[in-house]
């Protein structure tokens, strides 16, 4: 059973091409940033760095003035750029996988050319067998794409809930 899964994904592999090693290599990246931020959110480096913002701002005993506005906004910022790493990253790795796509199909589609050149393109079959294997990078590309987009999208919400939290904690009442 596990033997005839790692066929298919050789013969899928085999099929599509050298580019799908390249749309492998990016979802992989783009997965490990993902999971590197869910780890951070919700295992514990999240919730310390607020905390010690928080707990900074809190034993402030002045918090009217420019100079702690400034505080605040140092505070905030230091955490939304933790907050936030990778998160471009993320995106630009989404925004590449229907590229690398799109590149396995135009050199597919150059070797269906260049079959039907030596042969005289006279065989339907043997161009609908390229045509077909020439779009195998494309969906591979699209789909990291989609998967990619959740992921990002799931991570970016936390961020942006997570700085405003943070803003509404650190209040200007004393």
């Amino acid at each position: 059973m596990f033997t005839d899964a790692i066929e298919a994904v050789q013969a899928y592999i085999e099929l599509g091409g050298f580019v799908i090693y390249l749309i492998a290599g990016l979802a992989f990246l783009m997965w490990t940033l993902v999971l590197d931020r869910l780890f951070y959110y919700y295992g514990g480096g999240l919730n310390k760095d607020v905390a010690a913002a928080i707990d900074e701002w809190e034993a402030r005993s002045e918090r009217v003035s420019w100079h702690a506005h400034k505080v605040r906004e140092k505070l905030i910022s230091e955490v939304t750029e933790r907050v936030n790493t990778y998160l471009s990253m993320i995106k630009t790795t989404v925004a590449l996988a229907p590229l690398f796509g799109l590149l396995g199909t135009v050199t597919g589609m150059i070797n269906v050319f260049e079959v039907m050149a030596i042969t005289g393109g006279g065989d339907a079959r043997q161009m609908a067998t390229g045509v077909f294997t020439a779009t195998v990078p494309t969906l591979s590309g699209m789909v990291v794409a989609i998967a990619g987009v959740f992921g990002d999208n799931f991570v970016s919400r936390k961020a942006n809930n997570e700085t405003a939290f943070l803003e509404d904690h650190l209040t200007m009442d004393h």
